[in-house]
């Protein structure tokens, strides 16, 4: 199948990888060209823009890292719809808002081609291994036609429901991890600050109702003060105000979730927002006085 791909980002290196391996065809694009050189290499075309993706292809992938550039890559000069065709299906990879994704949608349709938001939650680690969960809302006949790529990305693929849908699941998901990296921030500063070494805390919590996978790799990042991207702070922040900005249309009361906004725009501010979401721990090691880092080998 001739498939194309949008985003060559830190998720989307890895999908595009096993798209190929599937045997698929695979018509990609980027801003940045050097991105895509391996892919290319392993014998992706590279295009000139995404309406080129759109007319080399049957079905489209974006993964990009905003609401604001699926819809300049989608309804923009030279974007997918100009190249897209009443055939063109196109899975938007990203954490988009329903409100954007309803909006492209709605345009789509006039010329009679699909989009669906398929967002991925497992980070770049679920992204090289192909273990993504993967959330979609749209057309349930195309979630079905194109699902083996998708199950060549993630080993958990869920149909949420109507366009939006998976948005919404999402955005919902994301808000609790970024809560309970805050929420373990805390924990742990305290634990640390009264005497226990982090590696201890993490064990104890582990085997007891606190455990929760957002830590899992904690031994090999926070403790160790790793701090490199993988899911950046920045991304992070964005996903909370997109719940907090959508609570507040629903007229939902988000009292935690404001607060949580908060402190990421406080990280970011401290000029950390290109580091790992796991840096808003920084916060609170700098207002507790002690840093969250294990002495066991």
């Amino acid at each position: 199948m001739k498939v194309g791909f949008i985003g060559i980002g830190l998720m989307g290196q890895h999908m595009v990888k096993h798209i190929i391996k599937a045997g698929h065809d695979l018509v990609v694009y980027d801003i940045n060209k050097n991105a895509a050189s391996e892919i290319i290499s392993m014998g992706a075309t590279f295009a000139d823009n995404p309406a080129q993706v759109a007319m080399s292809s049957e079905v489209v992938f974006t993964s990009l890292p905003r609401p604001q550039d699926v819809e300049e890559v989608t309804l923009g000069e030279g974007g997918i719809l100009a190249g897209a065709s009443v055939n063109t299906t196109h899975f938007d990879l990203s954490t988009t808002d329903p409100e954007t994704i309803n909006h492209v949608s709605s345009l789509y349709v006039q010329k009679g081609a699909s989009i669906l938001d398929a967002p991925v939650s497992g980070g770049t680690v679920g992204a090289e291994k192909g273990t993504l969960c993967i959330m979609v809302g749209g057309d349930l006949e195309k979630y079905n036609e194109y699902k083996s790529i998708l199950d060549a990305m993630g080993s958990q693929v869920m149909y949420c429901g109507d366009i939006g849908s998976g948005a919404v699941c999402k955005i919902a998901n994301n808000l609790i991890g970024m809560t309970l990296g805050v929420v373990l921030s805390e924990a742990l500063s305290m634990g640390v600050k009264a005497g226990v070494d982090p590696m201890t805390l993490y064990d104890a919590i582990s085997a007891s109702t606190g455990n929760t996978a957002h830590m899992k790799s904690y031994p090999e990042t926070l403790f160790k003060g790793n701090f490199e991207p993988g899911f950046k702070l920045d991304l992070a922040a964005k996903d909370v105000g997109l719940a907090t900005d959508m609570g507040r249309k629903l007229r939902v009361p988000m009292k935690v979730s404001n607060l949580v906004q908060q402190c990421y725009i406080d990280a970011q501010n401290k000029g950390w927002g290109q580091e790992s979401t796991l840096a808003i721990a920084k916060l609170q090691e700098e207002i507790s006085g002690v840093e969250i880092r294990s002495e066991i080998k």
